[in-house]
């Protein structure tokens, strides 16, 4: 079986909010669709956004169960982390320190699905 490409696809009530957010994250574009949207980076398919109007939010850690989540490897956290707020991030959950070689924050997109900044 060839793969030719693959995608992670959000559940979202408001598909507009939710690909606008990660088009912003990714620097990317969305192609719309009455209920699916694609978030489209260089030319390909990144992530793409269902429409759920029955979508119930993760509530990170602990409630509604995550299904998914990205971790997304970046230089610069603070730069990373300016850049998502500005997008309508949330933030969760500060900088893992201690005597882990990773460090990572954890995030929740416009519908809730939580996401890591990791570097």
């Amino acid at each position: 079986m060839q793969i030719k490409h693959h995608l992670v696809v959000f559940d979202a009530a408001d598909l507009d909010v939710e690909s606008r957010f990660w088009a912003g994250v990714l620097g990317g574009t969305v192609e719309a669709d009455d209920d699916w949207h694609e978030v489209v980076v260089d030319g390909k398919p990144f992530v793409a956004v269902q429409l759920a109007p029955d979508h119930v939010p993760p509530q990170w850690p602990d409630g509604n169960p995550q299904q998914i989540h990205l971790d997304l490897w970046i230089d610069d956290i603070e730069e990373a982390h300016e850049h998502v707020i500005a997008h309508g991030a949330r933030l969760l959950k500060g900088s893992q320190n201690g005597n882990a070689t990773d460090t990572f924050r954890v995030y929740a997109d416009p519908a809730g699905h939580p996401f890591c900044l990791c570097w």
